[in-house]
């Protein structure tokens, strides 16, 4: 089992449309990195656990998810009405990918980033590196137990 922190802009899509979603499941999609994309292309597979991160004006851990599918075309990259088409990308050769995610818990108190700075148990987290905008990161075991009993003690 690997980890996993996800980020996604809460005005677009955040942890309560992903509760609000039959079964708490949905597809993440719309990812445009390379990098990002070869981790859920690549490395994600069913039962990896995600920490879900809300970016923009107030960035912090909101809570968790588990992969249920690995990592398959992202169709939205065929959809010209779509906000991710992709002309470049065709069925028969997708640029893009995508899994499936079922949200596992929201945070009571969501875990700002301000206060994940000051913890030594994040110092190396990826999430925490100056001009990291990833929005798919690698986690360590330790640093998502850490965020847990951060959440727990929140």
């Amino acid at each position: 089992m690997k980890y996993w922190l996800m980020k996604t802009e809460p005005s677009t899509y955040s942890i309560d449309d992903l509760l609000a979603e039959p079964g708490q499941t949905d597809h993440w999609d719309g990812v445009r990195n390379y990098q990002a994309r070869n981790f859920m292309r690549d490395e994600m597979q069913p039962g990896d656990k995600v920490l879900l991160y809300h970016s923009g004006k107030h960035p912090a851990v909101v809570g968790t998810a588990v992969v249920v599918r690995e990592g398959y075309p992202d169709h939205t990259a065929w959809d010209p009405e779509s906000d991710h088409f992709d002309p470049k990308s065709r069925p028969d050769t997708p640029t893009w990918y995508m899994v499936d995610v079922r949200c596992e818990t929201k945070f009571t108190t969501p875990l700002p980033l301000k206060h994940l700075r000051g913890l030594s148990a994040l110092s190396d987290m990826w999430l925490l590196r100056r001009g990291m905008r990833l929005s798919i990161q690698p986690v360590t075991a330790a640093e998502y137990e850490a965020i847990l009993s951060l959440a727990e003690s929140a």
